[in-house]
């Protein structure tokens, strides 16, 4: 492509259209970067702080208004398009409060005089993000490392360059110094090129497994660190002793907000057979409930896919487990008339080898497996490639606690669906990712963590 089209994936129209960067610029925005670096680490805590509330601030006042931009770009209800605004204040927020908390030296009695850890930035952090979140995944990175000292290059999807202009305004109105935070709008491979460059400290990359392996290479190759929060399959495992009703109606909040475009919605329904057939039926009636539809309207609460290329996936996905043997109990699929919609499909008798289990599924299908016990419930959780979430449904929270020891998943979740938390550290295991964001885990992910020693 010569250059990058901002589509509506409800009316299929085109937004605008972007130049790619050329190399002439993508200089530039090197060189701003590093410039920038030597002044923002030295900057007082305080003020680095003060600026991250800025953001935060102008995130507020903005929230309609850039809501509507992640609507119109890649077609999220524009209820959950305002609370993503505003999960991102909360974030610049909560790094802005706890900045210097995290950044304290750490003093260790050793056979030194003195001696400890302090925590410096490494450098320019470049972000390769993805559009099913355009703002949070961009800025719950971002946050970390701009409160630690480090300064960001943000490359985002090629769905949403309207979204990444404006987190790049964004900092520019809240009085960031110049070359702070820059988005560059390049395309995959102008990106992974660029982490051999010298000014690049560290990548932390968003996306599918293929793209985080890509990185991988790209960071290993060159030594430099990388943080990969990559695709999940999560489980959602309702046991005999669940509150069904409760369960059922977080299945369908589960899997279906953002329209099923999720890393971390619950993509595998994993249900204790004595209850299952009470679990689909009240399943079935929450998604009957639910409004798919124009995804301005404040009352939808299902939009389209971002691409007509998601409806073909999920289309051979679904044809798939259906040849295999799966029975539909709610049938949906591509809709007619324009837009990229699809509309909720919820199978059962899902055979292992069928695609929707052993791959991501991202958009509104909904496979349910029956199992006899939670023993075999843990071991079909477990049965993927992927470990981001899991969700555990009972009344027993001794056995919920017990049993989430026993799940390969970097969060789990009792009695509730799988949500990320600044205060809490996010990642996954196995294909889902190496590292940490949030937290002050995420923090010193991009830190160098030095050891000093005065004798």
């Amino acid at each position: 492509m010569d250059k990058i089209v901002s589509v509506n994936p409800a009316t299929e129209e085109v937004n605008k259209e972007f130049d790619y960067f050329s190399q002439e610029k993508i200089d530039e925005i090197l060189k701003k970067s590093t410039e920038a670096f030597n002044e923002w680490k030295n900057l007082e805590l305080s003020k680095r702080s003060e600026y991250l509330n800025n953001a935060a601030s102008s995130l507020r006042e903005r929230k309609e208004d850039l809501a509507q931009t992640i609507t119109k770009e890649m077609g999220k209800p524009i209820r959950q398009s305002v609370s993503e605004i505003e999960k991102c204040a909360w974030v610049l927020e909560h790094f802005a409060e706890k900045a210097k908390q995290y950044m304290e030296p750490e003093f260790i009695e050793t056979d030194a005089e003195t001696s400890g850890v302090v925590f410096e930035p490494l450098g320019t952090i470049m972000t390769i993000m993805p559009w099913n979140f355009p703002f949070w995944q961009a800025l719950r990175v971002g946050a970390a490392a701009l409160a630690g000292g480090n300064v960001i290059l943000l490359k985002h999807s090629h769905h949403v360059p309207m979204c990444a202009l404006e987190i790049e305004g964004l900092f520019r109105e809240a009085g960031f110094p110049e070359g702070v935070y820059q988005t560059m709008l390049v395309d995959g491979n102008t990106a992974s090129s660029l982490i051999s460059r010298n000014e690049i400290a560290g990548v932390s990359l968003t996306g599918s497994t293929s793209a985080g392996k890509t990185v991988a290479i790209e960071s290993g190759r060159n030594i430099k660190k990388c943080v990969l929060e990559l695709g999940g399959s999560d489980p959602f495992i309702v046991l005999d002793d669940a509150d069904i009703e409760k369960a059922a109606e977080a299945a369908a909040a589960g899997r279906f907000t953002n329209t099923g475009q999720s890393c971390i919605a619950a993509k595998r329904f994993i249900v204790v057979e004595d209850v299952i057939d009470d679990f689909i039926s009240k399943f079935v009636n929450a998604t009957r409930n639910l409004k798919m539809g124009d995804p301005m309207d404040e009352n939808t609460d299902i939009g389209p896919l971002v691409a007509d290329k998601q409806i073909t996936l999920l289309e051979q996905q679904v044809n798939d487990a259906v040849s295999k043997g799966a029975k539909v109990v709610f049938e949906g699929g591509k809709t007619e008339g324009k837009g990229f919609y699809h509309s909720p499909v919820i199978l059962t008798d899902v055979p292992s080898d069928s695609r929707v289990l052993t791959e991501e599924t991202f958009g509104p299908v909904a496979p349910v497996i029956s199992v006899k016990d939670e023993k075999e419930a843990i071991k079909v959780a477990n049965d993927t490639e992927y470990g981001l979430g899991a969700n555990i449904w009972t009344e027993d929270r001794e056995k919920a606690v017990r049993l989430t020891r026993d799940l390969d998943a970097g969060n789990v979740s009792v009695n509730s669906i799988t949500k990320s938390d600044p205060r809490l550290p996010f990642g996954g295991i196995k294909k889902s990712g190496v590292g940490r964001e949030l937290s002050r885990f995420g923090f010193y992910e991009f830190m160098n963590i030095k050891s000093m020693k005065v004798y």
